[in-house]
């Protein structure tokens, strides 16, 4: 029986050392992973800045390059026209409990800008003009109740460049706005990062 037996040899342990990773692929993936994370930095920063004012990406991006071709800071130029949007303007300036809800104002007609109904939410607002709620909403009994009486709980202050008008149930712009009007903490250089790869 034990002639029957075959020698078997056993093949010797791997050492701690044969079976490390070899450093080049250890570098490399390190860097993969970095780069994965800072791409997950700049895409977090994007949906964050697009679910804040309600825009959808291909809108987005067409702000970005509009940003990216007028004169100063690529990020700064992007949030003064995502601050400029008619929907964004109603709601900065109490005028609606969201933005959600300053959107279906324009696109119901309830939205006059210097006395013309504008019906766009993405209108990008300029100096000296006029918003207001259109009279006509302001009969309605309902949207008195639903809209105008419930914009006072909207926990924000009316930003510098804008003039609340309340009695009037409008507000004029008093100037474009400049990044330092924009208080909420966006890293907006990620974005620019992140579009221009």
């Amino acid at each position: 029986m034990n002639a029957m037996k075959t020698n078997i040899q056993k093949k010797p342990k791997k050492t701690t050392q044969e079976g490390a990773q070899n450093p080049s692929e250890n570098q490399a993936s390190t860097k993969r992973f970095k780069r994965m994370t800072e791409y997950g930095k700049q895409l977090s920063e994007k949906q964050k800045v697009r679910d804040m004012y309600g825009v959808r990406e291909k809108q987005f991006k067409r702000f970005f390059y509009m940003a990216v071709h007028s004169e100063g800071a690529p990020g700064a130029n992007l949030l003064s026209l995502l601050e400029r949007r008619l929907d964004n303007v109603i709601y900065r300036l109490k005028m609606a409990v969201s933005r959600t809800q300053a959107r279906q104002m324009i696109v119901h007609g309830h939205i006059l800008v210097n006395g013309k109904k504008v019906s766009s939410p993405s209108y990008l607002v300029t100096e000296g003009e006029i918003v207001a709620v259109a009279p006509t909403a302001l009969k309605r009994e309902q949207f008195v109740e639903q809209v105008i009486n419930k914009r006072l709980t909207v926990a924000i202050k009316v930003p510098d460049w804008l003039e609340s008008m309340k009695a009037e149930f409008s507000g004029r712009v008093l100037r474009l706005p400049v990044r330092a009007d924009i208080q909420v903490p966006i890293e907006e250089h990620l974005i620019v990062e992140l579009y221009s790869k």
